[in-house]
């Protein structure tokens, strides 16, 4: 049944991605015999303290949790699960630090201009925590009877993207990576990178993406979203080498919101 804060989705054996409405978040859910790992906390204390609750719905088990990058929607409800591990990539704990104000400060703003206070409110007082486990550039983490791999393939969507790789299950949580029902987000990207990062993903062979926002993926799905990609990485080069103006690229892009060089 789909609740009103969000429903699971089975993508593997004893591995679940979470849908949510609100920005069409999916984050997840792998579960060992021992341990189970939370895959982002969403994206303020009270949407943590949900997700954390409807994990608690499904397993007892002592949890571990992974951001897969340090925008607030992935990161600001750690706090719901602590005192536990939180893993990251060095980076994603100096974002956080470095530009958690700021975010707070844009999104409430935003949250309370579209007429949602309760999420501007809740935003406002949500100090996020730091990730106080390093990912870099992989780890290996055993749930017992089962063991997931964390891995930061190179930069794509941010500087330290991480992506959770369920060997036994084929299932990939790519993060903002990917992304399904929307263009991929390029504010804080890397364009030229961007491809590579999506090829180093597909070499690990999964048979399941779950992307950061949307339903999951295939992979022939995240591999045409790698193709588009590699068109914006050509164009983004050609307008680094002067041959091209950022206004004639972003008319051949496929995607929007693309930031060229200057």
């Amino acid at each position: 049944m789909r609740e009103p804060e969000g429903y699971w989705v089975e993508v593997g054996d004893g591995v679940l991605a979470r849908r949510h409405i609100e920005l069409d978040l999916t984050t997840g859910l792998v579960l060992g015999s021992d341990r189970a790992l939370v895959i982002d906390t969403r994206g303020d204390e009270r949407q943590g303290a949900e997700l954390a609750a409807a994990v608690r719905a499904v397993t007892p088990l002592p949890v571990q949790v992974v951001l897969t990058h340090a925008h607030f929607d992935h990161c600001f409800g750690t706090a719901a699960f602590l005192p536990c591990p939180v893993h990251a990539h060095p980076a994603c704990r100096a974002a956080i630090a470095t530009t958690a104000d700021a975010q707070r400060t844009e999104w409430a703003a935003h949250y309370r201009e579209h007429g949602n206070p309760g999420t501007s409110d809740a935003l406002a007082r949500t100090s996020p925590p730091l990730p106080d486990h390093a990912v870099d550039p992989v780890s290996a983490l055993d749930l017992g009877g089962r063991t997931v791999e964390l891995r930061h393939l190179g930069r794509g969507h941010t500087d330290h993207d991480v992506v959770v790789h369920v060997p036994d299950a084929a299932v990939v949580f790519a993060g903002d990576l990917a992304e399904q029902g929307a263009p991929p987000d390029f504010g804080d990207a890397f364009p030229q990178d961007w491809p590579h990062t999506v090829t180093a993903l597909l070499a690990l062979r999964p048979c399941v993406v779950v992307p950061g926002h949307g339903e999951p993926m295939s992979a022939h799905d995240v591999a045409q979203q790698r193709d588009a990609l590699t068109e914006i990485a050509g164009l983004h080069a050609a307008v680094a080498a002067g041959e091209l103006g950022g206004a004639a690229a972003q008319a051949r892009s496929p995607y929007p919101g693309v930031r060229w060089p200057d």
